[in-house]
C-alpha cells in the first residue's frame, strides 16, 4: 500500500507547486480566521487554477458558518472538505462535497463511536487534543490508541515531520499522513527542502 500524503496549511502558490512537485497528493487551506495560516479563498481560487491533475484540494473549517462555507466554496471550489470542530454528521454532509472529520485524539476518545456517527465521512483524520486548540497543534498523541481494523480510512495528523513520520507510518500504517507546522519554514510558509525530507520519510517507510 502508498500511503497518501497532505501538505496543509498552504497560504502561497510557490509552496503548492514545491508540494505537488515533491510528490503530495493532497493541499490543505485553512478557512479559519484566527490560524497563522488562515488564506483568502480569493487566494485559493488562484492556487487551484495552476494544480497539475490529480492533486486533491482540500479546504478546512472549524465550527463556520453555513453561509461562510458556502461563499467560500462559490469562490473555491475545493475537492474535499475537513472540519475540524463540533459539526454535527449532518452537517458536514450538507454542502455537496465529500468531507473528512477530524478528531482530537486522547485516551478517552471512542474512535469506533466516532466511526459509527460518522459513517459518510470519506475518513477521520485523528490530530492531538490540546485545551483550546483545533487543530495544527504540531505534537504528537499515542498512536497506540488507534483500534486495529478500523472501519474508516485513517489520516494521522499531529506532530508529523521528516524526522518521524517514517516510524509513524509504519506503527500506525494510516490511510494518509498530513502534515503542517511539521515542513514549515515559518507560520504559514513552507520550507522546500523539509517537504521533500518528509515525502522520502513516507515513501522509505511505504518500501
Amino acid at each position: 500500500m502508498r500511503t497518501r500524503i497532505k501538505i496543509c496549511g498552504i497560504t502561497r502558490a510557490a509552496d503548492a507547486r514545491v508540494a505537488c512537485l515533491a510528490g503530495a497528493d493532497a493541499l490543505g487551506f485553512v478557512f479559519f480566521a484566527p490560524s497563522p495560516r488562515n488564506v483568502a479563498p480569493e487566494v485559493v481560487r488562484e492556487i487551484l487554477g495552476s494544480l497539475p491533475p490529480f492533486v486533491t484540494s482540500v479546504g478546512l473549517f472549524v465550527d463556520p458558518d453555513p453561509e461562510f462555507v458556502r461563499r467560500t466554496l462559490a469562490v473555491a471550489r475545493v475537492d474535499l472538505l475537513q472540519f475540524h470542530g463540533d459539526e454535527s454528521p449532518q452537517f458536514c454532509g450538507s454542502f455537496g462535497v465529500p468531507f473528512i472529520k477530524a478528531v482530537r485524539m486522547r485516551p478517552e476518545v471512542d474512535l469506533l463511536e466516532y466511526a459509527r456517527r460518522f459513517r459518510s465521512a470519506r475518513g477521520l483524520l485523528l490530530d492531538t487534543y490540546v485545551s483550546g486548540i483545533q487543530g495544527g497543534t504540531g505534537i504528537r498523541f499515542d498512536w497506540g490508541l488507534i483500534p486495529a481494523d478500523f472501519p474508516l480510512p485513517i489520516v494521522l495528523s499531529g506532530g508529523l515531520d521528516p524526522d518521524n513520520v517514517a516510524e509513524a507510518v509504519r506503527q500506525a500504517r494510516p490511510w494518509a499522513v498530513d502534515v503542517s507546522s511539521g515542513v514549515e519554514a515559518a507560520k504559514g510558509v513552507k520550507d522546500p527542502q523539509r517537504i521533500l525530507d518528509f515525502i522520502a520519510g513516507v515513501r522509505d517507510a511505504d518500501a
